[in-house]
């Protein structure tokens, strides 16, 4: 009876999104996902480039990273993204940070597609363990939201390239917050995502060796997949169908497999974690649990932790402080 209920709450925190959400058109826009690329026309021409991207371990590196200008003001720090685009509000990467007083470890978070809030209990609980949390705003999320957008529409949409760009971006922008950490005496860091924002902290945490730790929450390898079958991505996906089929979008979206990382997550130096809703309709089970199989097939060991909740009802208790208590046992010191 419970459980019942708790499937509805979460469909009704979905129909709420619909109310929202509208259809855009299709697009392939190769250019933004490769600059240089010379716009080649086609859908294959497009996924033999993501094919390529998936064989360039530099594909997520900013080029030139050597000059970082941050500017801080009380909780609240801001740079220029490394990836400049049609959005001004954009190009200015904010964070907030929750100090802890202790220069022993950070947590950079990453939030979920179209957040309304930032996770400022999640912050103040590890705050008062001893570790700094930075919040990061997404590609056009709070601060950097696209002028006149009722969501975050060119994040995640049927726009192939601009979504890459957006993710890339993302991962380049959250790097060059973890260097500017590193460079403030942060003995260690560590990521966390939630939904969208996992697919951002697991590609940093499989980019760059700096951060030890990765808690990737409701998460899965093929953002494609998830995109193709999920709850919260309907209007998306209705227009993504009819131009493209499933291979070939898992194609063109194969440098966001978290799967296609795996051997980089699986390294000796990184420590993994995974929390699921066994109930998900928005990242479905089955999704999460190949991503898991990969990251095991590749020698790595993930923590995985699954509650018996939704997707969205992952924010009510029991089920947040089960996953906030694990991830701060992932984070404790060893010995």
């Amino acid at each position: 009876m419970y459980h019942s209920w708790l499937d509805r709450w979460d469909e009704r925190r979905a129909e709420r999104g619909d109310e929202v959400k509208r259809p855009t058109d299709f697009a392939l826009d190769t250019e933004l996902a490769f600059p240089g690329s010379g716009q080649p026309a086609g859908i294959e021409a497009f996924c033999k480039l993501a094919e390529q991207a998936v064989e360039v371990p530099t594909y997520f590196d900013e080029p030139g990273n050597n000059n970082l200008v941050v500017e801080r003001e009380g909780e609240w720090v801001k740079f220029p993204s490394g990836i400049s685009t049609d959005v001004a509000e954009n190009n200015v990467v904010w964070a907030k940070v929750t100090e802890s007083r202790s220069f022993d470890q950070a947590l950079v978070v990453f939030h979920h597609w179209n957040a309304s809030a930032r996770y400022q209990q999640m912050a103040n609980f590890f705050a008062r363990r001893g570790i700094t949390v930075v919040e990061m705003a997404l590609p056009y999320h709070f601060e950097r939201s696209r002028p006149g957008a009722d969501y975050a529409d060119y994040m995640l949409s049927p726009n192939l390239g601009r979504t890459v760009q957006s993710v890339r971006q993302a991962v380049w922008d959250g790097r060059k917050l973890i260097r500017w950490l590193k460079g403030q005496g942060y003995k260690e860091i560590s990521v966390l995502g939630m939904s969208l924002g996992s697919w951002v902290a697991g590609l940093i945490a499989a980019n760059d060796k700096t951060v030890s730790k990765a808690a990737l929450f409701l998460t899965a390898g093929s953002l494609a997949d998830m995109v193709w079958t999920g709850r919260a991505t309907r209007t998306i996906c209705e227009s993504i169908k009819p131009a493209i089929e499933l291979d070939d979008l898992r194609r063109a979206w194969g440098p966001l497999d978290l799967a296609k990382h795996a051997h980089r997550l699986s390294r000796d130096s990184l420590e993994v974690q995974v929390v699921l809703a066994k109930r998900d309709k928005v990242v479905l089970p089955e999704h999460s649990d190949r991503l898991i199989q990969g990251l095991k097939h590749a020698g790595a060991a993930p923590s995985i932790l699954k509650l018996n909740c939704g997707h969205y009802s992952l924010s009510m208790p029991p089920y947040i402080v089960s996953a906030g208590r694990s991830v701060a046992r992932l984070l404790k010191p060893g010995p």
